[in-house]
């Protein structure tokens, strides 16, 4: 090979060894710049922007008049970089000054999240180990209490900590109306609604949050002519407003514990309405608990919804439904009357008794004496389909609608299914199982002239940001009367309970006519009815011929006594008394009290 050969080949080598590299390079510009794009320009971008979420305030709670009831309360949430604290000692300076200033937190544990530098991570489906930037610290830190802790880091020179503006929820009646408001727990910084109406509402009281991406110096703070992108805006969540009247609420509470203190229950409830609008003026629940004190939670059985989740036997307060319905139908009037079987009647291969043995009485007696035997005679002149659709068209066997979850539907048997004894059994409140606020949705019918009107918790949502507001309707109830003397006929029935001769006779207010009626049921006790576990009751309206209110109270296992007329009777009185006083509800007549 020449001279000119041998450099003529060393010519074409270096120019292919030129295009080759040529190729490679261009290749690798067309990855970087077009394949790889998005991926190397986001992580350009991470290392000179930053992003600053802000979160809006979650929605308040109020009663009817605006009486706040569920509000916030400005604190921190506590976080860290791990990279930028730094080493060891860093990190035990750190964790000892953050659990002085909150001894629920573990020093040891803090320096371990505090000294974790690296996370698992997975790039390219291979898992990788990449920086740890984030270590959650604690959420709702007081603001005195984040103020220390930030003095303190800084006289020490630790950096890293962030504190991070946010509410906490915070209820400023603590027990009252709790089990009905519920209450919310955070998980990292996430809050999560447990029970009750902050949970049932929590799509609508819950806030949206805002992110803004924004270029940054060296010092994290933002350049004021550099890039920036928001994304969306941070909205308050709804504000609700309740048919609850705190005033009244504080009453019904005051007396239901006094109650407590006396008759050392297993548990009690009181529910007040409106029986022509359904809304609930009133509600509480014994046990119950302090949202801003979870020590006071750690038994679930104190928080639980009983008026929506327990069922129980409401004896003789159903009585006045299933009359209601003979007399609507023209089958009995108040004046008929059976043979009460001088307390003791054998039917269907089992003995019914009466309380106190009793002859003959009419229909409006039966009420006023509360007879077993003659509920159960008026029940067979009903037969059983009328007394089904009967009880059926007062709700029992249907969930109210009410907004806490879960809610029952109570046991209500279909007619299918009903024995020999069900048709004398049911229309005194055995072998059917309700809720206390279906027992409450009935009363109303009874009050407001024969109307199932929908139980109401809620009068409103408000959107804080806007002022909008979203009002919830009066939904008109379904008749259940068709004659029109029957509202008249059994209110004068049930207003004779609480007038000398009658069952409730402690339930009287002077002034004012008062309808309601007794009830006390024996406990099932595995299968069997106890003779020493009782549910003692009453319900009624007040004034009588133009109620202002329905209350129902029903007592748990009382002790030292079981009837309804002892026990919830005198309660009701009390309630009633101070809520009509309240309300500047005038008196109906000179005097109607007998005796208490």
């Amino acid at each position: 090979m020449t001279r000119n050969d041998a450099i003529s080949t060393r010519i074409k080598i270096m120019c292919l060894i030129f295009f080759v590299v040529l190729a490679w390079l261009a290749f690798h510009l067309y990855e970087v710049q077009i394949t790889r794009h998005d991926e190397l320009y986001g992580k350009a971008r991470d290392t000179y922007t930053s992003v600053k979420t802000k979160q809006g305030k979650r929605g308040e709670i109020y009663d009817y008049d605006g009486n706040l009831l569920v509000g916030n309360i400005p604190c921190f949430d506590l976080c860290a970089d791990p990279e930028i604290i730094g080493d060891e000692e860093n990190c035990r300076i750190a964790a000892g000054i953050i659990a002085k200033e909150l001894p629920e937190l573990k020093k040891d544990d803090l320096v371990k999240r505090l000294m974790k530098k690296t996370r698992n991570s997975e790039i390219n489906g291979k898992p990788v180990g990449i920086k740890n930037n984030y270590a959650f610290i604690a959420s709702n830190v007081e603001l005195k209490t984040a103020k220390d802790i930030e003095d303190a880091l800084k006289k020490k020179k630790i950096k890293g900590i962030s504190f991070k503006e946010t509410t906490k929820r915070y209820y400023p009646k603590n027990e009252l109306l709790a089990n009905i408001l519920g209450f919310t727990n955070i998980d990292r910084d996430e809050v999560i609604a447990v029970i009750g109406l902050e949970k049932f509402f929590n799509e609508f009281i819950k806030p949206s949050s805002s992110e803004i991406h924004y270029e940054r110096a060296r010092d994290g703070l933002p350049l004021s002519y550099g890039w920036q992108n928001k994304i969306d805006d941070a909205k308050d969540g709804m504000n609700v407003y309740l048919t609850i009247r705190e005033p009244i609420q504080a009453i019904l509470e005051e007396e239901l514990d006094k109650l407590m203190d006396k008759w050392k229950p297993r548990a009690a409830y009181a529910i007040m309405a409106d029986p022509f609008t359904g809304s609930i003026i009133a509600v509480a629940q014994r046990p119950t608990f302090n949202p801003n004190d979870r020590k006071s939670m750690l038994d679930p059985d104190a928080w639980r919804n009983r008026i929506t989740e327990d069922i129980f036997e409401p004896g003789s307060i159903m009585k006045p439904m299933a009359v209601a319905g003979a007399i609507d139908s023209g089958i009995v009037t108040p004046n008929t009357s059976f043979d009460c079987e001088n307390g003791a009647w054998f039917y269907g291969g089992k003995m019914l008794r009466d309380s106190h043995p009793l002859s003959l009485l009419t229909v409006s007696q039966i009420i006023q004496k509360s007879s077993n035997i003659g509920t159960a005679k008026i029940a067979l002149k009903m037969g059983e389909r009328h007394l089904y659709y009967t009880l059926k068209s007062f709700g029992f066997g249907d969930k109210t609608g009410v907004p806490l979850k879960p809610e029952t539907s109570g046991i209500f048997r279909p007619l299918k299914k009903w024995d020999t004894l069900s048709i004398t059994r049911f229309p005194i409140g055995q072998g059917i199982g309700v809720s206390p606020l279906q027992l409450v949705r009935a009363y109303c019918a009874l009050a407001n002239g024969g109307y199932l009107v929908k139980l109401r918790m809620i009068d409103k949502l408000e959107n804080p940001d806007t002022g909008h507001i979203i009002k919830i309707p009066v939904k008109p109830g379904m008749k259940i009367f068709k004659n029109s003397k029957t509202h008249q006929q059994i209110v004068s029935m049930m207003k004779l309970v609480t007038q000398k001769g009658g069952t409730a006779t402690k339930a009287a207010i002077d002034g004012y006519q008062v309808a309601g009626k007794t009830g006390t049921s024996q406990k099932v006790i595995n299968g069997q009815y106890s003779h020493s576990k009782f549910f003692a009751s009453f319900a009624g309206f007040v004034p009588a011929d133009n109620p202002a209110f329905v209350l129902f109270v029903t007592v748990d296992e009382p002790q030292g006594a079981e009837y309804g007329g002892t026990i919830s009777a005198p309660a009701f009185r009390e309630i009633s008394e101070r809520t009509l006083r309240y309300l500047d509800i005038k008196p109906d007549v000179l005097s109607t009290v007998v005796s208490k």
